[in-house]
């Protein structure tokens, strides 16, 4: 089964996706399935895991719902608030809808660079545990630290590296990057993927070459076991069409044998998220 590990599905809501900016007028308007089922068809796509694009319980029944309508949606990673004193009540309620995978947070959009390490937010990722849900990071460069120390008191949790923690494509400059990849990596329950590349670029002027380094130095560190395929359509319509997403992947994976290449497209994301 070929599965897209990380696409969004939305109602276009000026106020609720104000993240949405000038620069974005290609997102700004109603993002369903059927908007890219034929595309998935044609390039034998499977299925997809539809990730949570806005922070409230509405935007995980949504997922859910959308779910219930199109058999595509093989999993659902939602939100919940685990800062919220009765967390572990908010999954018990989750853990009767099986569709749903596990949940995430926008870190990245959080200023305090030690969100993840604060105590309230540790005991929501312990009870994700506890449930046997998954966790994805979307993180920026502040979080790095807090990063690594969250994962770290976490040895039994699975996370998921959303974006490859969106390396400087335009400007090349991978060093620090690079030095959290590989610290990151060294813990066996994260897992890479190999997503939201092109919208780190020059939108308007990127090469598939752009993004040999980078992809090179996760599949060295997470092997290809740790790693696995997303488009983050349709953000990346903003610098690219769905094909162009999955050029940009398969250009990198020329030395992957036959097995390799299954658990890049597929495999190894219907492992991590327990898809059926």
């Amino acid at each position: 089964m070929r599965i897209d590990a990380h696409q969004h599905f939305w109602l276009y809501n000026p106020v609720r996706d104000a993240w949405i900016g000038d620069d974005m007028q290609t997102i700004r308007r109603n993002f369903l399935p059927n908007d890219i089922s034929q595309t998935l068809k044609d390039n034998q796509i499977d299925g997809i895991i539809a990730v949570q694009a806005d922070q409230s319980h509405h935007e995980t029944h949504f997922l859910v719902e959308l779910a219930q309508v199109y058999k595509v949606i093989k999993g659902v990673v939602g939100w919940v608030d685990l800062r919220a004193e009765n967390i572990e009540e908010h999954l018990q309620g989750f853990s009767e809808i099986p569709i749903i995978k596990g949940f995430r947070h926008i870190i990245e959009a959080e200023a305090d660079a030690d969100f993840l390490s604060r105590a309230h937010f540790q005991r929501g990722i312990e009870a994700l545990t506890t449930y046997g849900y998954t966790y994805d990071l979307l993180i920026g460069s502040q979080h790095y630290k807090s990063t690594l120390a969250c994962v770290a008191a976490n040895p039994q949790q699975k996370f998921m590296l959303d974006h490859m923690a969106k390396p400087p494509v335009k400007s090349g400059q991978f060093d620090e990057w690079a030095v959290f990849i590989r610290e990151l990596a060294a813990f066996p329950e994260v897992y890479c993927k190999i997503s939201g590349l092109v919208t780190e670029a020059d939108w308007k002027n990127w090469k598939v070459g752009d993004f040999e380094s980078c992809i090179a130095h996760a599949v060295d560190c997470f092997g290809t076991a740790r790693i696995c395929f997303g488009s983050d359509w349709p953000v990346s319509l903003l610098a690219a069409r769905y094909e162009d997403c999955l050029q940009i992947a398969a250009a990198h994976l020329t030395d992957f044998t036959a097995q390799e290449l299954r658990g890049f497209w597929g495999e190894n994301a219907t492992r991590f998220y327990g898809l059926k």
